[in-house]
């Protein structure tokens, strides 16, 4: 029997506005992984399947209806028994939103991923769900892929030390840093062990041609309870790379800091805008008291902040547009000669020489025609600079 072809993800355009030509009178277990690949091949980057509305993909920024009839509380249980299983409904009764990542698996040369986020919400006076699906590539892109600008891409791979990736939700931080662990994989000498902590996984390595590397990639809370519970566990692990899903308060922060410390490349995100941004959002997780002390420590292991926004594109589709600067030895022992409350003007001052502003960025694609004017101006006063 003739092995089967991988499945095609790439649909014309002009489907775009169409609806799930399948659409049944009610959905069941068995057609939701078919309904999910065909809004895959139109395109969609985020399937949003809610109580009392048609499913909408996003495409290109835009909402397209996906469905004919809008998802009644039949529908909507059997979705969530497939996502999520049988407990779903009750956690959303308890109070807590659920974030996982869902898989299919058309045939045995295509795994289809998906980020999920499951809330309870209010829809027509009832209780009722949202689930809200990111659909992910089934391997990492490459920098290439991204378009990385080359001083990134230099300034990636540390001996040791801290890169943060920065931005608003949706902004691409989770595959910047999958292109960039992708990049660090393929190179002649590997990276040796490399350890992920993500929440959670999105996107997964197993296709990357790396004999002399070993990725271990650990969903939180699902095999461990916290992200600073992850990089207590890498220490023990003795990987060359630490991979942190999210930085977002003082334990995790404290736990990234102490691994770059202790000979560790060490690679998270955090929900700001900008370079300056950035180090006074993390500062401001410690008491007034500790921020001298806890200043000096970031800024020791500092080496590389990324700041990426995504805007449309003039002609459709979306770009990133980046912000970033590098933290040589000059730059950290300057900046720890001063009060870090005098950081962010002296970042300012120091970004045209040891990176790039987001302004100098949407000024560049602006006049390559990339995209508008209205997005050049509102990226052009967005970080600060």
């Amino acid at each position: 029997m003739a092995a089967r072809e991988p499945i095609s993800l790439v649909k014309a355009e002009d489907t775009h506005a169409q609806t799930y030509p399948s659409e049944p009178e009610r959905f069941t277990e068995n057609e939701i992984d078919d309904f999910l690949l065909w809004c895959v091949k139109q395109g969609s980057s985020d399937i949003t399947i809610q109580s009392e509305r048609q499913v909408y993909n996003e495409i290109h920024g835009l909402l397209h209806p996906g469905t004919v009839r809008s998802m009644d509380a039949a529908d909507m249980a059997a979705f969530l028994q497939t996502i999520y299983g049988a407990e779903a409904q009750a956690r959303l009764a308890s109070g807590r939103d659920l974030d996982i990542s869902y898989e299919i698996r058309p045939d045995r040369y295509t795994r289809i991923r998906f980020r999920v986020n499951i809330t309870a919400i209010l829809s027509k006076g009832r209780d009722g769900a949202q689930i809200t699906m990111r659909a992910l590539p089934s391997e990492p892109p490459t920098m290439d892929d991204l378009d990385i600008e080359q001083e990134i891409r230099d300034a990636w791979a540390p001996r040791q030390g801290l890169v943060i990736i920065t931005g608003p939700t949706g902004s691409g931080k989770s595959t910047l840093l999958a292109s960039g662990n992708r990049m660090l994989l393929e190179r002649g000498e590997g990276c040796g062990k490399m350890l992920t902590y993500e929440a959670p996984i999105e996107y997964v390595y197993d296709t990357i041609e790396s004999p002399r590397s070993l990725v271990s990639q650990t969903e939180i809370p699902r095999h461990l309870p916290s992200f600073a519970h992850g990089i207590r566990n890498a220490l023990r692990r003795k990987p060359e790379v630490i991979l942190v899903g999210e930085a977002r308060d003082r334990e995790t922060i404290d736990s990234s800091i102490e691994a770059a410390q202790t000979g560790h490349a060490v690679y998270t995100t955090t929900h700001t805008l900008g370079v300056a941004n950035t180090i006074q959002r993390m500062l401001s997780t410690y008491e007034m008291k500790e921020r001298e002390e806890r200043s000096i420590a970031l800024m020791e292991t500092l080496r590389l902040i990324v700041t990426q926004a995504l805007v449309p594109r003039t002609g459709g589709g979306r770009i990133g547009v980046r912000e970033w600067m590098k933290f040589p030895d000059e730059v950290r022992e300057k900046l720890m000669d001063m009060h870090f409350t005098d950081w962010p003007n002296e970042i300012q001052r120091m970004i045209d020489q040891y990176g790039q502003t987001m302004e100098r960025s949407a000024e560049i694609v602006f006049e390559q025609g990339i995209i508008s004017r209205r997005h050049y101006l509102l990226l052009s006063s967005s970080t600060g600079s």
